[in-house]
């Protein structure tokens, strides 16, 4: 298992946090999903789904939840 972290410029509020949670715990290959204190820790198994492919998702739902990314 490996894991990422993606920092945004605020904290998520409760149903975003959840809406993200939800969306990506059900992609195969995603472990756990935790958005908390600003940041975003994604845990994947990288034999199942390439770390690129889970930046480009996280960071478009983030985005799509009305959420800037502080790269």
């Amino acid at each position: 298992m490996k894991k990422i972290f993606i920092h945004v410029q605020k904290e998520f509020c409760a149903e975003c946090s959840l809406a993200l949670m939800r969306f990506m715990q059900n992609m195969e290959g995603i472990e756990s999903v935790v958005a908390e204190e600003g940041k975003v820790s994604i845990t994947f198994d990288e034999a199942m789904i390439g770390e690129e492919r889970i930046q480009k998702i996280a960071r478009e739902n983030i985005e799509k939840l009305g959420y800037r990314i502080e790269d």
